[in-house]
């Protein structure tokens, strides 16, 4: 099936919104790759300012459409990996803007909710991943558009190191910026994906031959956090992010305060300098000709284009190096650089109303990555108390992209997230072939502690005691009635309430840990715990309305002292 246009239903288009929004042609039959391959029996789509030879290329401009002679070369390299394609999805026009409104062939909702938006520009290739319709699929990132719709949409969205795949046969936005993107479900999709489309092309003139970092990130390396953080009024915002740290400290991630401010000043180039003269350069033999059928507001940004002249354009470059350099002793004292993909959610008709700062807001932390050029990979991190996805975006030095992909595997399957919006568990992570096996730390408690009758979970696994220490001091410790073996619930307290309880951390592969956490049964948990050296973790926690009734056994310290405490006295 072929989603036609019709000019004079412009503005009808505009208004509409809904799960037929993400496509723009969908064919009946897949077009198939070949019989084999590492990407043999997935099924993909892209984006459609990615050409399929034979297909209309749109860029989500009717009076630009043509029909593609032939494949883009990364398209050609998934076909001929086994992968089939399911057709072209829909985008803000000319991949110019961040939200998924920006089309006449309609908004893409979000896949949670319809009201809100899904993020763009590739708003319809995250969507139809997020659902399930494919396995994954193609976007580009200039600005974000490969990381925001992800991010919204509880997806991966992984943005390769700039001239890692081909753009050629891709629409160019910002040329010597523009990276095409993957988006998946998990991390081991969206690196098969890049491992098979990866690879130098001499008729792309911004490709290159990158050598790829293949040390993952040790079990303690150094991320860094923004030193002022904007989330636009949105708390719950602001609280997941918080919660985000204390998740990556958990896997071993040590806290650094960064200077944002360059990041942000490089940022504000992209669009507010001369720089915004290689989004008009792009398209320029059509929109000179065709200015009136391009929409708002994409056509004044284009047009703005036109207002810089060379020495313009020669300032701005100089500037952006200068940040860039301004910028570079950051990696001196980080590894990888925490985000919020998005600082917030808006609805559609919020983003209707004011459609260049809410824009503009989506991006306040993806518009620098491509210009200094970093790689960067955005996952899934949560959901708020809302319903709504919140992502996190890891940023490296440009060939960090296997190593984003390790932590951000650990990262993904530590936060329990359900794939998508489909509500199917995550499978077992995969080895991404980096020289070490991935794993995760667990605090425990209770029957879980050496000795105890459950501690038998984490040696099958593997598991490895690495210490045996103390909570921070704001927990309180209850022993939960009818539990077999018993059990104890841990529940975090204000500090003036709690005490230091005695823990074991434990140390397990993270292809077993899904397996572990399937084990555990209500009104147990896993959440980040605190320990009394400041670091955090994952560990046991008990909902705070299963101890009513419960025995509080804080004042004994810990469930091993309690447990001693109810053996019979022997007999003199």
């Amino acid at each position: 099936m072929v989603h036609g246009f019709d000019a004079a239903a412009d503005t009808t288009a505009q208004e509409q919104s809904g799960p037929e929004a993400a496509w723009i042609t969908r064919l009946g039959t897949p077009l198939q790759g070949a019989s084999n391959g590492a990407l043999a029996g997935l099924v993909f789509a892209a984006k459609d300012n990615i050409d399929v030879g034979g297909l209309p290329t749109t860029a989500a401009c009717p009076a630009f459409a043509r029909t593609a002679p032939a494949h883009a070369h990364v398209v050609q390299r998934l076909l001929d990996a086994g992968a089939a394609l399911a057709g072209k999805t829909n985008l803000d026009q000319f991949a110019c803007g961040l939200n998924g409104t920006r089309s006449p062939y309609g908004a893409v909702p979000n896949s949670f909710d319809a009201s809100f938006v899904s993020g763009g520009s590739s708003s319809g290739s995250a969507y139809v991943v997020a659902t399930g319709q494919v396995d994954f699929a193609l976007g580009t990132d200039t600005a974000g558009s490969g990381r925001v719709p992800a991010g919204l949409n509880n997806i991966v969205g992984l943005k390769p190191s700039k001239g890692l795949i081909s753009a050629r046969g891709v629409v160019p936005a910002a040329q010597s910026v523009d990276c095409v993107s993957i988006f998946a479900r998990t991390v081991q999709v969206a690196v098969q994906v890049l491992r098979a489309a990866m690879g130098f092309d001499a008729q792309d003139p911004f490709s290159r031959s990158l050598a790829l970092e293949r040390e993952p990130f040790g079990p303690r390396f150094r991320f860094g956090v923004p030193s002022e953080l904007q989330f636009f009024g949105d708390e719950q915002a602001a609280q997941a992010f918080v919660q985000a740290i204390e998740k990556l400290q958990a896997l071993g991630g040590a806290p650094v305060q960064i200077d944002y401010e360059p990041l942000a000043q490089a940022a504000e180039l992209l669009y507010d300098s001369a720089l915004v003269a290689e989004r008009y350069a792009a398209v320029r033999g059509f929109f000179d000709e065709h200015e009136a059928e391009v929409m708002e507001p994409v056509r004044s940004i284009l047009a703005s284009g036109r207002r810089y002249d060379a020495a313009d354009l020669v300032d701005a470059q100089a500037r952006l190096r200068a940040l860039a350099q301004q910028a570079a002793p950051m990696w001196e004292d980080i590894d990888v650089l925490l985000l919020p993909t998005a600082p917030t959610h808006y609805r559609i008709d919020a983003m209707r109303a004011d459609p260049v700062q809410l824009n503009k807001n989506l991006g306040a932390y993806t518009n620098f990555v491509n210009l200094l050029d970093y790689a960067a990979l955005s996952v899934p991190s949560s959901l708020r108390p809302d319903g709504l996805p919140f992502g996190i975006t890891l940023v490296g030095p440009c060939g960090s992209d296997l190593q984003l992909a390790e932590l951000g595997q650990r990262y993904h399957h530590a936060s329990g997230l359900a794939q998508g919006a489909t509500g199917e568990p995550l499978p077992p992570p995969a080895d991404l072939g980096l020289s070490r096996p991935a794993t995760v730390k667990v605090a425990v408690v209770g029957a879980h502690l050496s000795g105890m009758p459950l501690n038998g979970q984490l040696v099958e696994r593997g598991a490895q005691l690495l210490e045996k220490t103390h909570t921070a001091s704001q927990y309180r410790l209850y022993a939960l009635p009818g539990t077999v073996p018993p059990k104890p619930g841990l529940v975090r307290v204000p500090p003036s309430e709690g005490a230091a309880i005695a823990v074991e951390v434990w140390q397990m592969p993270l292809a077993h840990y899904g397996s572990f956490v399937a084990l555990i049964p209500a009104p147990l948990g896993i959440g980040t715990l605190q320990l009394a050296d400041g670091s955090s973790v994952q560990g046991f926690v008990c909902e705070a309305l299963a101890t009513e009734g419960a025995t509080d056994i804080t004042h004994l310290g810990g469930w091993r002292r309690y447990i001693e405490s109810r053996q019979p006295i022997a007999a003199a």
